[in-house]
């Protein structure tokens, strides 16, 4: 049977290193300690959400779509993600009025969506 791999610790909730790599064809073992991708320290929920971002090419509409989720509430995953993975996000006063005022125009987004992102963003 194979297990999902882990990557913290169920008793103190640290993070996990990999220490033993395990050949089954030819039963070479390796012993030494190993880092995770970034990407395996994501909860399933944040790999759920990456999947269907890369699935949809990025474009948020379809994210939306897809998820059922708000232009806002998708912004804010990806953002969490972001920081997750240990790059930084746009601070709040960092906001791109123009792409927002765009996007309203292109009607990529609603009023209140674009309210939203100009106050909470």
């Amino acid at each position: 049977m194979v297990y999902e791999v882990i990557t913290t610790c169920p008793v103190c909730s640290k993070a996990l290193k990999i220490t033993k790599l395990y050949c089954t064809y030819c039963h070479t073992t390796i012993e030494n300690e190993f880092e995770l991708s970034k990407l395996a320290l994501l909860s399933k929920e944040q790999l759920h959400f990456v999947e269907i971002f890369l699935t949809c090419r990025g474009n948020i509409k379809e994210v939306e779509k897809e998820l059922g989720i708000s232009y806002p509430t998708v912004r804010g995953k990806l953002n969490d993600i972001i920081a997750s993975l240990g790059f930084e996000t746009k601070k709040k006063n960092d906001v791109d009025e123009k792409k927002i005022v765009a996007m309203l125009e292109n009607g990529e987004i609603t009023p209140e969506e674009a309210i939203r992102l100009l106050k909470d963003e």
